[in-house]
């Protein structure tokens, strides 16, 4: 009986991979290297369920991949399985280096957030500095006025506005790099926080096809790609 309720929240969608295919998506402990090209094993598989859509695997998948989970489990000796949990090869040795450098800069990056708001937090549990007690009403009066002259006050220079910066002639760039580009080239697409390694498979004007590591195939803007 096919499913009627459509799974929008990406954690739904992972929740529900990880029950139908348990033996590739792992949901607790150490997770297992996906097939290359598994997303068009998983769109095939999935075809017929009305419960998810292409674009929506294709977040999800994309976020399980780029969890630490999932980066540490790219190791030497691992071991890559297709949707039923059969074994489709070793890692090659370019990919368990993108994973750990992928990892290490995720991870210095989040202890970098942490470490700016560590001094925050120590501000708000710093005790209320203690009102001080007001002088007598005559005291005040007697006091004389330290008020400068309003037309000193008034002489003030304003600070300076910032120069704009001069425009980037962007469209240049992106020429620049679809010229260095060519079909099978190694880079790495910026997604998200931390860029991803992929294969270049089709370039359409400014458009690029990239087939990920993970075997999504992404289409970007040349901009978004790494050389």
């Amino acid at each position: 009986m096919e499913s009627t309720e459509k799974l929008t929240d990406t954690n739904a969608i992972l929740a529900y991979l990880y029950e139908t295919f348990p033996l590739c998506f792992i949901a607790e402990g150490e997770a297992k290297p996906l097939k290359i090209g598994l997303f068009q094993d998983l769109a095939e598989r999935l075809a017929d369920d009305s419960k998810v859509s292409k674009t929506q695997l294709r977040v999800a998948l994309r976020r399980y991949t780029s969890s630490w989970r999932y980066l540490k489990c790219i190791k030497e000796g691992a071991v890559r399985v297709d949707l039923d949990g059969n074994p489709c090869g070793e890692l090659e040795q370019e990919h368990i280096d993108h994973a750990q450098a992928t990892l290490k800069e995720s991870q210095d990056k989040a202890k970098a957030k942490r470490a700016e708001r560590a001094p925050k937090a120590e501000a708000t549990d710093k005790p209320a500095r203690k009102p001080q007690a007001k002088r007598p009403r005559q005291e005040r009066q007697d006091r004389p006025r330290q008020d400068r002259p309003r037309q000193e006050r008034a002489a003030k220079p304003s600070q300076a506005e910032p120069k704009a910066k001069p425009a980037v002639d962007v469209s240049n760039l992106v020429q620049a790099k679809l010229a260095d580009l060519k079909p099978k080239q190694r880079v790495n697409v910026k997604l998200g926080m931390s860029p991803v390694a992929g294969t270049v498979v089709d370039i359409n004007k400014e458009d690029v096809h990239v087939q990920l590591d993970s075997g999504l195939t992404v289409k970007v803007r040349a901009d978004y790609i790494l050389l």
